[in-house]
């Protein structure tokens, strides 16, 4: 039987539920991180696509993101509704509809995939179904205002705790499946 590639969103969240400030901002995450860096690399393992919102991309490159700071193996897509831009080597543009992308994606073969964000691709992609769990680390911090995990908008999807887990610096780990809506 073949596998289903999953899209899994993997990201960091402010204890208030924001993923960084208004502005993009997310130097509140640099911190301390404990040995195996929260499971990153193991789970680096499992994908070979990472699926980036236009300002996440924007805002990596100027951190001094490149594909190249990734396995060269791993395939990068932009998305955005803005005409196509100039980007980094290693990174394409995608306009076309979510379903279909989403879709044609998985039908490829591959290991899963993965969301990098930011919240308006992730509501994007969970309105149209295409996400299947969520890893969620939850930072120990209060920003107090910024950017949403998901872009608000009326919606009620449940989800299934399959793991949680507390790292010695006070960040807990949520891995949520989520749950079949039809």
């Amino acid at each position: 039987m073949k596998k289903h590639r999953k899209i899994i969103v993997s990201i960091a969240i402010s204890t208030d539920g924001f993923i960084a400030r208004p502005d993009g901002d997310v130097v509140w995450l640099d911190r301390p991180r404990p040995k195996g860096h929260y499971g990153m690399g193991e789970f680096f393992k499992t994908i070979d696509t990472i699926l980036w919102g236009r300002k996440t991309y924007d805002k990596g490159i100027k951190m001094g993101m490149k594909a190249a700071g990734f396995d060269p193996e791993i395939k990068n897509y932009v998305f955005s509704r803005q005409p196509q831009e100039s980007l980094e080597p290693g990174f394409e543009w995608i306009s076309e509809p979510v379903k279909t992308f989403a879709q044609r994606l998985r039908a490829q073969p591959g290991k899963d995939i993965w969301m990098m964000g930011g919240g308006g691709i992730i509501a994007s992609f969970l309105d149209e179904g295409e996400i299947d769990e969520f890893i969620i680390r939850v930072i120990p911090i209060l920003i107090g205002e910024g950017i949403p995990l998901v872009q608000p908008r009326q919606r009620s999807i449940p989800l299934e705790l399959l793991s949680s887990k507390a790292f010695p610096d006070g960040v807990v780990q949520l891995n949520y499946r989520v749950k079949d809506r039809s």
